[in-house]
């Protein structure tokens, strides 16, 4: 087939195969010597070898030069005794050799083909034609992204120690030393946590930015806030960090900071207290807002220069057109840095917006009025320039690591609707029981008043339209911290059990995913056919979520389908949400189990969940309004609750 493509012709008197052109000949020997003597058994004549012995093959170098922020890097095709006019003209006449003063030098096609490849590659323009003679300055964020196109493309590829030291550090992350952090965090990490806070630190440090894009429920937080504990143990002077996040996430990300980093100085910025000047933003370690309080409070953040920002669930800001994304591409830090599970949820236009977060201007651009082929050539250019930023693990690759199951707390801050609606509530059960105290009613009434109020707090903390039907879904901190957590779980090929123990709740739920178009199963006291909901779930991967009611749906239900729980008003009696999380962790179960627990802040549920810590028996009684339950528990008891 070779032989008939470059037009050999064949010879019928003694059946070889024969090409007498000059130039076709040097062309099929520059193109195909070296490449036949690896495929097939190559034997030559005398003739042949005395022909060819002084003729010279082309390479394609690369040599590289260290400047202050990057290096100089020159692509070449050389050749002894040729200049660079010389192999030029041969390149521009699309001719495979050069032949200039009686010497002979082959230009394989492949040389030429691999100096373009690496020109277009790093230029990031595909019209870039091969050159005898190249030079680019390459930022140091170019690193890695050079050198696996030179690892690839060049023979004898060997860059001074220096490029070799930094572009080490990518390849390999386990070779990153571990900066300097509290024992106590040092000892709450896991070993492939530690690896990923070595990682955002070496980024810092050589003024870079990337994406932490590990599988919900690996610790991106706790990472986060190591990496921060790093920065500030190593600086004399005080630093001042900036965390943005969806409002959902703003209390948890506080309560995190506040038992992993203590030492650094935490400042909410949302809602109504809210610092006012730049001197107020410069006592504080660590700032966190949210996405839509950053745009609206820009005027001041603008004048503020963060030592790092840390954009967390960054799929907020894949639109860099929208008001978030301009926001947060207008502050000034020295490092930048993004959280989140999902870096690619619709299109390779989503890691682009990230990446002028990141770093501006990195990514090649695609220009418009592109062939398919062409917008082909820039969408894996950019998904390998992207590669070395973006660190993910997910929960298969470090299952040696993990328990078998993650039991995680995710706070919630309420809404100021919701919030008034549950302290006028709060108010009035004070004020009931007092009243009821005054007026001298039974011990029992007083009780049972108290427990009824306590179950209304507790539907305002998981739903407020529960108890206030004027309340809307933006009023609900747990629906919009479930859309999240859903939402990222979609995208990471997760699927969810949702327990409540309210069937109203469920139903809010279930509008919400009905208005997203996300389909679901269901399950509470009503559902006859359990079993054949059950297996359809399990049987049917597209349906990411199975809303269930805890009482319904707590035992004797196999959900091996779902890998993460998510209990959205958890039932406080700590057997009966471990029956829940075991629908998903049981025998049959091949995937690492997250178990989330929503907890909203300021309110019962978190004293509650203070108390289940120590004392189980008591809170068993406390949220079991019967009248053998409220025999057990004391009237200050259910005040303390409720104060």
């Amino acid at each position: 087939d070779i032989l008939k493509f470059e037009s050999f012709k064949s010879e019928p008197s003694n059946g070889k195969w024969w090409l007498r052109d000059r130039r076709k000949t040097l062309n099929f020997i520059a193109n195909y010597k070296r490449s036949l003597e690896t495929m097939i058994k190559v034997v030559y004549s005398k003739n042949f070898l005395k022909q060819t012995k002084d003729l010279i093959f082309a390479e394609v170098t690369a040599d590289v030069s260290k400047r202050k922020r990057g290096f100089n890097v020159e692509v070449a095709i050389i050749a002894e005794g040729f200049d660079s006019v010389d192999i030029q003209r041969s390149i521009s006449m699309g001719q495979n050799f050069i032949e200039e003063s009686g010497k002979l030098c082959l230009l394989p096609a492949d040389v030429v083909d691999r100096a373009e490849t690496l020109q277009q590659s790093i230029t990031g323009n595909l019209k870039q034609r091969s050159s005898a003679g190249f030079k680019q300055y390459i930022g140091a964020h170019q690193i890695n992204d050079a050198e696996d196109l030179f690892a690839e493309n060049l023979e004898n590829w060997n860059p001074p120690e220096i490029w070799k030291e930094k572009s080490l550090s990518f390849r390999d992350v386990t070779s990153l030393p571990f900066p300097n952090i509290n024992k106590d965090l040092i000892a709450a990490l896991r070993p492939y946590q530690k690896l990923g806070v070595a990682w955002l630190t070496h980024l810092y440090k050589h003024e870079m930015g990337g994406i932490l894009a590990d599988e919900m429920g690996l610790g991106k937080t706790i990472q986060a806030l190591a990496f921060m504990s790093a920065l500030k143990s190593e600086k004399e002077e005080s630093s001042t960090f900036l965390v943005v996040c969806p409002a959902s996430l703003v209390e948890n990300w506080k309560r995190e900071a506040n038992t992993f980093a203590k030492e650094l100085k935490v400042y909410i910025h949302h809602g109504l207290k809210r610092l006012k000047s730049e001197v107020e933003f410069l006592k504080h370690d660590l700032i966190i807002t949210s996405y839509v309080t950053l745009a609206n409070d820009l005027t001041l953040f603008k004048k503020i220069t963060f030592d790092a920002i840390i954009g967390d669930e960054a799929q907020h800001i894949k639109n860099k057109k929208t008001k978030n994304a301009r926001a947060l591409m207008t502050l000034k830090s020295a490092g930048r840095f993004l959280l989140t599970g999902t870096p690619i949820e619709n299109s390779l236009d989503d890691l682009r917006g990230l990446f002028e977060f990141l770093m501006p201007g990195y990514l090649v651009k695609t220009p418009s009025s592109l062939s398919r082929d062409e917008k082909d050539w820039y969408d894996t250019r950019n998904k390998q320039q992207a590669a070395s930023y973006i660190l993910r693990r997910t929960k298969l690759e470090v299952a040696p690591e993990l328990p078998d199951k993650i039991e995680k707390v995710l706070y919630c801050k309420m809404s100021e609707s919701q919030e008034s609606l549950y302290k006028s509530i709060q108010e009035k059960a004070q004020r009931e029981i007092f009243e009821m105290e005054m007026a001298g009613a039974s011990m029992g009434r007083i009780k049972m008043a108290g427990f009824t109020q306590l179950l209304r707090l507790r539907q305002i903390c998981a739903e407020p339209r529960v108890v206030d039907p004027e309340k809307s879904a933006n009023d609900s901190a747990k629906l919009k911290a479930f859309m999240e957590i859903l939402n990222e779980s979609i995208d990471g090929g997760h699927r969810i059990l949702l327990f409540s123990q309210f069937v109203k709740v469920l139903g809010f739920v279930k509008e919400a995913l009905e208005d997203e178009g996300i389909s679901y199963s269901y399950l509470d006291g009503k559902t006859k056919n359990r079993l054949s909901v059950c297996d359809n779930f399990n049987n049917d991967s597209s349906i990411p979520v199975f809303l269930i009611s805890t009482k319904a749906g707590g035992v004797g239900l196999n959900l091996t389908g779902a890998d993460t729980i998510v209990h959205y008003d958890p039932w406080w009696n700590p057997a009966i949400e471990a029956q829940a999380t075991d629908r998903a962790h049981r025998i049959g179960q091949t995937k690492v189990v997250t178990s989330i627990k929503l907890i909203t802040t300021n309110s019962v549920e978190e004293k509650v969940l203070d108390l289940q810590k120590r004392k189980y028996a008591l809170l068993e009684d406390l949220l079991d309004a019967s009248n053998e339950a409220s025999s057990k528990i004391g009237l200050d008891e259910i005040k303390a609750i409720l104060d």
